[in-house]
């Protein structure tokens, strides 16, 4: 047997993404991409299955589970939401996990927080904000080097954050959420109006390297609704640096220099808007994230 290994499962609305690491060593990392939406069993199904050929390919034992969640989940385990995939509300996730790791200790957390850990070690910024723009907006903050609220105490709903009164309704049954202007899906769904055809993500990459009217347009109004969050939070906690990734923002380089502007345009008289960069884990944040909660679960971190 070889030196025990940690996996890091994150879990997103589109995709399942798995890390292995033994010692410091990655020796597997893999996804695979959800079915149609039918129900969570079948969705739990597919995650068993993947996870069967993934134990095939292992030469090390499976010591610790990290998890990182999109969706709430409550005190007894359960999944209290997750818009993006509502059939999923009320399973049994503590279960179900044990179930496929009946064997390691396992731990879950918001998948935003976990970005903001992975990313605040990556860069060594232990006052950090973290925003993860995909599928939805996530985030998490991290603050003396350890994430706020803290893990097992709440997550940091920057996604949910409200920049529009009366805006567009969200998932979550608000208005005007963060999610709802800046996420990956919401910006496509703008540059689609503004163009007046469908536009994919390929495309939006191609007409804002040429320079399109509509393309910048559309972005635009991503990186404000991104900059007044950032000038939200740097109001209460002033992080040292703000970091932007997700899958999303990693294909898109346009949008951190973006925002960064906008923070200069928003910054009250007297402050210096907050540091801006790129993510340096990218669209893997959340997922090395998740490594690092099953390190901490092995070494018996109370969470």
């Amino acid at each position: 047997m070889g030196t025990p290994g940690h996996l890091g499962i994150d879990v997103g609305g589109t995709k399942v993404a798995f890390r292995v690491e033994a010692g410091s060593e990655c020796v597997e990392e893999t996804s695979f991409a959800w079915g149609a939406r039918h129900s969570a069993q079948e969705d739990l199904a597919q995650l068993a299955g993947h996870v069967a050929r993934l134990r095939e390919r292992l030469d090390v034992p499976l010591e610790a589970v990290g998890v990182a969640m999109p969706g709430t989940v409550g005190p007894d385990g359960r999944i209290t939401t997750w818009p993006s995939r509502p059939e999923w509300t009320g399973v049994d996730l503590k279960t179900a996990l044990h179930e496929l790791f009946p064997e390691a200790a396992i731990a879950w957390a918001d998948d935003g927080d976990l970005g903001a850990l992975a990313e605040a070690r990556a860069s060594g910024c232990e006052n950090l904000l973290y925003i993860g723009i995909g599928t939805g907006i996530g985030g998490g903050l991290v603050l003396g080097g350890v994430p706020c609220p803290g893990l097992g105490r709440g997550s940091f709903e920057i996604g949910h954050l409200i920049v529009e009164m009366g805006g567009v309704r969200c998932v979550c049954g608000r208005r005007g959420c963060l999610q709802t202007l800046a996420s990956g899906p919401a910006t496509l769904r703008r540059a689609s109006l503004l163009r007046g055809a469908d536009v994919s993500f390929p495309a939006l990459q191609r007409a804002l390297h040429h320079g399109e009217p509509w393309a910048a347009d559309a972005l635009e109004g991503t990186t404000r609704a991104l900059a007044a969050a950032v000038t939200g939070v740097q109001e209460l906690v002033h992080p040292d640096r703000a970091l932007i990734g997700g899958g999303f923002a990693a294909g898109i380089p346009e949008i951190v220099p973006s925002v960064a502007g906008h923070l200069a345009e928003f910054v009250r008289q007297g402050q210096t808007p907050v540091p801006v960069e790129p993510a340096a884990l990218g669209g893997l944040s959340s997922l090395r994230g998740a490594v690092a909660l099953a390190g901490l679960v092995a070494g018996g971190a109370a969470l």
